[in-house]
């Protein structure tokens, strides 16, 4: 094997009690269907110029030297019901190489497989592939994308299905969930090697449980306020689906909103509307509250936790909020908000919300001349344009301010699926398209021109579904 990963494995090194040793199941035909070369330079992976080796490393059907796979244990609260044992059902963990996670999806069953089959067909594998390096591109904390391999085998959702296995880089996959594991079992001492992990890897500067969860709040903080700067519903925000990192994590059944609706669901699974658009800034509170639960345990003054554990979580709304405005502010060319904004910028997502105007279009649309063109009622938005043009007269350069706030392409959800269908088909044309036009998201380009085109009425995706 001339591949060379260099290995360090420190999960490994944890308790045997966090994990499940676990070698992925080997397929049938392995074929490498895209690889992130860029992406292995800055993990130290080097030799990577034979694509069958590549392909049977990163399906599972080899192991590569120095890798100590496994499955990790996590619990978790899923669409608000507690779940206690979940766990990596249908991933393993390889190893880590220059401090960042390398895993396999769709690797084969593992002791948390909960009777699944521990497979992925090739759908999920490459909306994930496409979606996270598109967040990446957008500057947004995110797991990526190193490989999708076709494994040459048919699992069964509802029909057979092509096969896939994609192989996912982290900072870690530790989540909220993996401390609610510990905590469940009352394991005291397993929570503190935990959190003393958590801290050495993502926040050295923590120095007790407080300001761990205070760091990862701040964390989680921003990222919701990124999310949704972009239009960007995670879809199934469950505890187990949170990384304490401040990564997004676990592409399920994800979506970019095309018109604006703040309460827009696609997933399938989410019958009510808990992981609508709008609710996101008050889900994440609420994960960081059971975050907060399992960490008082650590406190040597089980009452003084829970009122500083408090008072951290019920600030962590106005922290989003601040965050939100930063971002929002800057989609209207504004770098320094004041007290206002937050009201204009709401007035604009208000008419949008009315007039069912796309979301992406209508930011971008700020800094071209024909903006009015994205609202029915254009009366009521020349009112509002009136406004905000006399509010940034005093900015420096609002349309540099937009058009590196609002992306010019996003991921849309029909043209995902029709890169799916078209790799099933055989044809990768269209998911290379993709990849090469979200590389440069904040690019307007001709080439790309209908990539960033609203759906038909035809061509609406309407459900966004899991992987399992």
């Amino acid at each position: 094997m001339s591949l060379h990963i260099p290995f360090e494995n420190t999960y490994a090194r944890l308790p045997d009690r966090f994990f499940a040793h676990q070698a992925p199941t080997p397929v049938r035909a392995p074929k490498l269907l895209a690889f992130n070369y860029d992406l292995a330079k800055s993990l130290g992976i080097t030799d990577t110029d034979d694509a069958q080796e590549l392909a049977e490393v990163f399906s599972g059907s080899r192991v590569p030297e120095g890798a100590e796979p496994l499955a990790q244990l996590y619990s978790g609260h899923q669409f608000g019901n507690w779940n206690p044992q979940l766990g990596d059902g249908r991933a393993v963990l390889l190893g880590e190489s220059n401090g960042y996670d390398i895993q396999l999806k769709g690797s084969g069953p593992t002791p948390f497989s909960r009777r699944g089959d521990g497979r992925s067909w090739l759908g999920p594998v490459l909306r994930e592939y496409v979606i996270s390096e598109a967040m990446h591109a957008f500057g947004i904390p995110t797991t990526r994308a190193l490989a999708a391999v076709a494994t040459g085998e048919e699992v069964f959702r509802e029909r057979p299905m092509p096969g896939g296995v994609m192989t996912r880089v982290a900072s870690s996959h530790i989540r909220v969930g993996t401390f609610q594991a510990l905590y469940a079992r009352q394991d005291v001492e397993g929570l503190e090697t935990l959190m003393n992990f958590a801290i050495a890897r993502h926040y050295p500067d923590a120095q007790s449980p407080a300001e761990f969860l205070a760091a990862v709040i701040n964390r989680q903080a921003e990222l919701i306020a990124r999310w949704m700067s972009v239009g960007f519903i995670h879809g199934v925000m469950n505890t187990d689906n949170c990384a304490i990192s401040g990564e997004t994590l676990d592409y399920g059944p994800c979506a970019f909103m095309d018109a604006y609706n703040p309460m827009q669901v696609f997933s399938s699974i989410d019958r009510h509307g808990r992981y609508a658009f709008g609710n996101q800034p008050d889900i994440i509170v609420w994960n960081m509250a059971q975050l907060a639960t399992t960490l008082v345990p650590l406190m040597p003054d089980g009452d003084a936790a829970v009122e500083t554990f408090t008072q951290l979580v019920h600030a962590m709304p106005d922290q989003i909020r601040s965050h939100w405005v930063r971002f929002f502010s800057a989609k209207i060319g504004i770098q320094t908000p004041r007290e206002n904004d937050r009201e204009l910028i709401e007035d604009l997502l208000t008419l949008m919300a009315k007039d069912g105007a796309d979301f992406t279009n209508s930011f971008r649309s700020l800094s071209g001349d024909t903006p009015q063109d994205h609202f029915l009622d254009q009366a009521a938005f020349s009112q509002w344009q009136a406004r905000w043009q006399s509010r940034i007269t005093d900015e420096p350069d609002p349309q540099a301010v937009m058009n590196a706030a609002n992306p010019a392409l996003i991921p849309r959800n029909h043209r995902i699926e029709a890169m799916i269908q078209a790799a099933v088909d055989g044809d990768m044309a269209p998911f290379e398209r993709l990849m090469t036009a979200l590389s440069t998201p904040y690019t307007a380009s001709g080439d790309f021109a209908d990539l960033a085109h609203p759906p038909q009425e035809n061509e609406r995706v309407r459900q966004t579904f899991c992987g399992t």
